[in-house]
């Protein structure tokens, strides 16, 4: 079966922002269909696109051998939460949910997502009365992970973002959704609770005692088809009246991981291709950093002084890795909201500069069409920010689809 909106929009020469704006469909829906890879399509999206290019059913879609038409009468409803600019939502539209409702408390995510995906809640979650949230059948939440992360103090629940995950309980509670879906960093299984257990190990029997059947696991998103190394605990709760227990979606084999050569290559007129300027300082060292080397290439004379100090004294100081060039070859290192050479793998691997927003939006797996601020220097350091903090669209469709085939099949 393939979609033809491609070649629909080709005809008018639309592209993806005016369908978006004629159907009021997202872009990130539209963008599915028109790259071929949306898996169920509900009939509201299909009334729309026959109706924006006056075709039938058999026009938008073509079928080979035994195919059925990829319709839903109802998609599953999704409610976002601490949805940053759209990553999990990307993922899940594509694997065929629909989202209606999202909040997020951060104006640079919330504008991204706006520019995107449509409408948001801006307000503080604390502030949102369950009842002006709507019923749907799934939930999801990333919710705020610096209080959890190895990149950040790590202060767990004595961080007020770190009880956060209590709102998330709240709303289940209220919903009840089929689905629920918590995403965070995988410092989260080591934090502790008040009392002294695993922080994870509570959320889990919380949620037990709310009629869900929970499990939960640590995933690397490299395993799922994304060019980067990035592990995120991942924990899905089943409601018990629907007697499943969620099972995770097997890694792709280890020869069909993506490297940085897949992704680097960008034609010309993609946008976002523009980068944030490094330090003078970071400019002096890039040179005599080898395509895979790290700060260790660097000769001791042209260290700044700091940098001297940590050289001095290796084993103190944990030989950390600073200033990282991933080479062609490799899987890229996390991305990190703060976008630094000392905190992440953020230098492209032939060139003395720091990756472009598209090609951080790429190791992050979002689609080319899907647009970030680059106006000017504040925006474009926002946007290495929300792209850093969201989940990568790859891991979240490949969840997706399981949670669409294991629940949602019939």
């Amino acid at each position: 079966m393939h979609c033809n909106l491609s070649t629909l929009m080709g005809s008018k020469r639309f592209t993806i922002q005016d369908v978006h704006e004629k159907t009021g469909l997202s872009r990130s829906t539209v963008s599915a269909l028109y790259n071929d890879k949306a898996t169920r399509v509900d009939y509201d999206t299909v009334e729309k696109l026959c109706s924006l290019f006056s075709c039938e059913l058999k026009d938008l879609f073509t079928l080979e051998g035994g195919d059925v038409y990829p319709i839903i009468a109802d998609a599953p409803t999704l409610v976002s939460l601490f949805s940053g600019c759209g990553g999990m939502d990307v993922g899940f539209e594509q694997a065929g949910f629909k989202r209606i409702w999202a909040n997020d408390f951060d104006k640079d995510a919330q504008a991204t997502f706006r520019l995107n995906l449509g409408d948001i809640d801006g307000r503080d979650i604390r502030e949102v009365p369950a009842d002006e949230i709507p019923n749907c059948d799934v939930i999801t939440a990333g919710f705020p992970c610096q209080p959890f992360s190895n990149a950040g103090s790590r202060k767990g629940i004595n961080d007020s973002r770190g009880m956060l995950y209590l709102e998330c309980l709240r709303i289940i509670k209220a919903k009840k959704p089929k689905v629920f879906l918590f995403e965070n960093v995988k410092g989260l299984m080591s934090s502790k609770y008040v009392d002294g257990r695993n922080l994870v190990d509570v959320i889990a029997s919380d949620l037990n005692e709310m009629g869900y059947a929970v499990t939960y696991k640590v995933l690397n998103s490299v395993d799922y088809g994304v060019p980067q190394r990035r592990e995120r605990l991942i924990m899905v709760g089943i409601r018990n009246d629907l007697q499943k227990q969620f099972i995770f979606p097997t890694p792709i084999p280890e020869s069909e991981r993506q490297t940085l050569r897949y992704v680097l290559d960008i034609p010309k007129d993609v946008k976002n291709q523009v980068d944030w300027p490094l330090s003078p300082q970071a400019m002096s060292m890039l040179p005599h950093i080898p395509e895979g080397g790290s700060w260790k290439d660097i000769p001791y004379e042209y260290l700044p002084p700091r940098l001297k100090k940590i050289r001095d004294n290796m084993q103190k100081y944990h030989a950390p890795k600073f200033y990282r060039r991933f080479a062609r070859s490799e899987i890229n290192g996390t991305i990190t909201a703060s976008a630094q050479p000392e905190n992440c793998g953020i230098i492209h691997p032939t060139e003395n500069r720091r990756y472009t927003i598209r090609e951080v939006a790429r190791i992050q797996s979002f689609p080319d069409d899907y647009i970030f601020y680059d106006g000017n220097l504040k925006e474009i350091v926002a946007s290495y920010k929300v792209i850093g903090n969201a989940v990568p669209c790859g891991l979240a469709n490949a969840i997706a689809k399981e949670i669409m085939a294991q629940v949602f099949k019939n």
